[in-house]
């Protein structure tokens, strides 16, 4: 525009240089330290706030403005922030979210992410501090799922990408054909991957974008507990070989998004070595149930796999964003996204002898999120995350006894990890009907911010769905869900006029 161009000349005549930092140092840092204190009131106080509420069409309305052209004090900035965003969040942190399917966030990783913004390193790689521990980090998340000292990994964005980059190898390593020089296009035989029929979404989007197709996933049938029937595998990769595709890789799921359900690590391993398969698992919800103390036998076999995606912003309760993509084999991971252009090559000696990180994902430039997962292992220790993952799935266990103890409510299914999917389900009740009931109690329970809880659909039937990944959550946050949960279907039940369809 005109008057930037104006401002610009106007400052260069007159031999001024403009800066982003303050003009007094002083200033910011009362605010900063104000905006410290209303963070540790915000998250000490999460549990006498709702859940979630609606914002007002005023507040809504705030964020269409364009951008400004001139400059608003600091102050107003974060007052701003205050009334507009701090007030409206999705929840996530608050004892009584179980909607979907994620952390809860630690206040140690908020200062975490704050320190790292500080110190600002780029996580592309290089000789410095940032980087050694990043890789320190990587070497945690791999001893916990119990991959070998010589594997390797990346943090990502979370667990999509994740997924996206351990797909990616195992497709290279079955191609055949230099891939990254030739293409898909130059594959003998087409690739096939398998999973199961609950097997997350973002499965379906990496095989779409690694250019194999939607038809390459072929989703194989659960049994009654929602686990991969693996006689079934077993004969879709024999018809695959027989019309002449190329099988190349089973996806193992460490806890399906539905209902958690864990498939057979330990068999599927077996079969993809008799086979000669990449095998990888998505455990994005369950692969730290490794270090759990009572639970870690249901993700034995894990240890086997060629590739593994995991989540920290999950049951290491890390904020939001950092996912890990983990490796058996350290040179296939480097081979399949390496590349050193003039621009970025290493030195013996100064900032450049370090290792570049960018030669194991596709982010050149990366954040370091690394430290706030750091500072949390460092200061409870993976052995206190692990009881809170025994803790969260003991109070799955108690939320379906209570289910079961308080009809109608209705279980739709066991809990395996942390998910309880449930119903309330007066008798007679047509599926139309119920779905329209459970929907309507979902959004009230939202609205009025008692708790968060989603929806899904098992076998068929519409149920609410209860993700208990959370270190706040008490035994009576669960008892206040059923409660007021019987009292809204009781409510409802009476007053069908008023639900959602």
């Amino acid at each position: 525009m005109p008057g930037y161009a104006t401002r610009a000349a106007e400052l260069s005549a007159a031999g001024t240089t403009e800066t982003l930092d303050p003009q007094d140092w002083s200033v910011v840092a009362d605010l900063a330290h104000r905006m410290v204190d209303d963070a540790v009131d915000h998250v000490s106080g999460v549990r006498d706030r709702p859940v979630w509420q609606p914002m007002p069409e005023e507040i809504e309305a705030a964020f269409a403005g364009p951008a400004p052209e001139g400059s608003t004090s600091l102050e107003d900035v974060y007052a701003e922030f205050r009334r507009n965003v701090l007030a409206y969040p999705m929840g996530n942190i608050h004892p009584r979210f179980w909607s979907w399917y994620m952390g809860a966030g630690n206040f140690t990783g908020a200062l975490g992410d704050l320190l790292a913004a500080v110190q600002g390193s780029n996580l592309g790689g290089g000789s410095h501090a940032a980087a050694l521990l990043d890789q320190q980090v990587i070497g945690w998340l791999r001893d916990m799922v119990g991959l070998p000292e010589t594997g390797s990994g990346t943090l990502t964005s979370g667990g999509s990408m994740a997924n996206l980059l351990g797909l990616t190898v195992a497709r290279n390593a079955a191609a055949g054909i230099d891939l990254r020089e030739e293409g898909v296009a130059a594959l003998p035989r087409p690739l096939s991957f398998y999973a199961s029929d609950q097997v997350h979404s973002c499965h379906r989007k990496a095989v779409e974008t690694l250019g194999l197709g939607n038809k390459a996933l072929r989703r194989i049938e659960t049994d009654k507990g929602f686990h991969i029937n693996v006689p079934a595998l077993k004969r879709a990769i024999r018809e695959d070989r027989d019309a002449g595709l190329k099988p190349a890789c089973i996806i193992g799921t460490a806890g399906t998004v539905n209902t958690g359900a864990v498939d057979d690590l330990r068999a599927l391993a077996d079969l993809a070595a008799e086979e000669g398969l990449w095998f990888h698992v998505d455990g994005c919800i369950g692969a730290l149930v490794a270090i759990s103390h009572e639970y870690a036998g249901l993700v034995e076999g894990i240890e086997r796999a060629d590739s593994i995606a995991l989540d920290p912003h999950k049951w290491l309760h890390a904020p939001f964003e950092v996912g890990c993509a983990l490796f058996r084999d350290r040179a296939l991971h480097r081979q399949t996204f390496a590349v050193s252009p003039e621009y970025l090559k290493g030195t013996a000696r100064g900032l450049a002898s370090g290792e570049f990180l960018h030669e194991y994902g596709l982010q050149t430039s990366r954040g370091f999120a690394a430290l706030k997962v750091w500072m949390a292992i460092k200061e409870h220790g993976i052995a206190k995350f692990g009881r809170l993952i025994d803790q969260n799935m003991a109070q799955a266990r108690r939320l379906a006894r209570l289910v079961r103890d308080n009809p109608p409510l209705e279980l739709m299914v066991e809990p395996e990890l942390n998910i309880v999917c449930f119903r309330y389900a007066p008798a007679g009740w047509a599926e139309a009907q119920l779905r329209a009931l459970n929907t309507e109690i979902m959004v009230r329970l939202q609205e009025t911010g008692v708790a968060a809880v989603s929806d899904t659909v098992i076998d068929g039937h519409h149920c609410l769905r209860a993700a208990i990944c959370n270190h706040r959550t008490r035994d009576e946050d669960l008892d206040l869900l059923i409660t007021e949960t019987l009292r809204l279907g009781s409510m409802l039940s009476h007053q069908t006029s008023k639900l959602v369809t």
